[in-house]
């Protein structure tokens, strides 16, 4: 197979992916289809992974760890290049079953997501997630406008009662979902049309017509209510949720989502030029904890059932 495909170049093109990055892949590609010792390990991993028989798992990128330090890069580089590979057949996948061709691309968006990410954390183009995007690749995560959704069953022992009297029992069937870091706002009508969205994909699963949605994110921190300014997006975002737990966290693990690469910096030296970098930067330096929830709520297909 040809590595450096023109697939692979009008993918990260569509989503303008940096130039430095664009430079690096496309490198690299080339490398594998000049290299034969190279191209025959991507060969094998990519033909066990079509087949099924291995997920992206330790053993695999351990060999992609060593391939790319042995040729002078990053681990994460190589990471990415393994997923950019996946790509068009996920693509074939999608064409298969009958998905539509957007939910693909809005999908795999998430690739730009992780590839800045990594640029701003890790100073380098590639991901330092790569089994997160077992869920993609496996066809059991998929992206319906702003946030991303895949079936999941409720793990807690004890029964959740909601407002509208709709009992949540362990191992009950509910859609989780993820937020990316996309950049794109939190607002009602997004938010909304992600839900309604969603909706006509996953209603089949629920014959009482309510979908049951979750999300356990940082986002849901149930204190966020004592030290975020009124009217952000992130309050509002809480506000679709009953909360079933929300706790606080020993270590400020989630700082790199909020500071980036300055999230290595030291407490008191942390920027504050954005309404949530200076809320947060005040309420750790005021000695308080951060933490995380997880929230359900009902959805009928036009609003959140209350």
């Amino acid at each position: 197979m040809k590595y450096n495909s023109k697939f692979i170049q009008d993918l990260m093109a569509r989503y303008s992916y940096p130039e430095e990055a664009v430079a690096l892949f496309t490198k690299v590609l080339d490398e594998i289809d000049s290299d034969p010792a190279l191209a025959e390990q991507f060969d094998k991993y990519l033909s066990l992974f079509s087949s099924h028989q291995i997920r992206i798992d330790d053993d695999m990128l351990n060999v992609l760890k060593e391939l790319a330090e042995a040729r002078g890069y990053s681990e994460y580089t190589f990471y990415f290049v393994f997923l950019l590979l996946l790509t068009e057949d996920l693509y074939n996948d999608y064409n298969l079953i009958g998905i539509d061709e957007k939910i693909y691309y809005d999908t795999m968006d998430d690739l730009r997501c992780k590839l800045l990410e990594c640029i701003e954390c890790e100073y380098v183009p590639g991901t330092f997630v790569p089994h997160w995007f077992n869920g993609f690749f496996r066809l059991e995560r998929f992206a319906y406008g702003r946030f991303q959704y895949e079936i999941s069953s409720y793990g807690e022992d004890e029964d959740f009662v909601m407002k509208c009297g709709h009992v949540v029992k362990k191992d009950d069937i509910y859609i989780n979902f993820h937020i990316p870091s996309s950049g794109v706002s939190l607002n009602d009508e997004v938010r909304l049309a992600s839900y309604k969205e969603a909706y006509k994909h996953v209603k089949g699963l629920f014959p009482d017509g309510n979908v049951l949605f979750g999300c356990g994110s940082w986002l849901l921190f149930e204190k966020h209510r004592e030290f975020l300014p009124a009217g952000m997006n992130i309050l509002k975002f809480m506000d679709d949720f009953e909360l079933v737990h929300s706790h606080e966290k020993e270590n400020f693990s989630d700082d790199w989502r909020i500071f980036g690469h300055y999230s290595e910096l030291p407490i008191d030296q942390l920027p504050r030029d954005t309404k949530l970098r200076k809320a947060y930067a005040e309420w750790v330096c005021a000695g308080h904890k951060t933490g995380s929830g997880f929230g359900l709520f009902l959805f009928d297909g036009e609003k959140i059932v209350r």
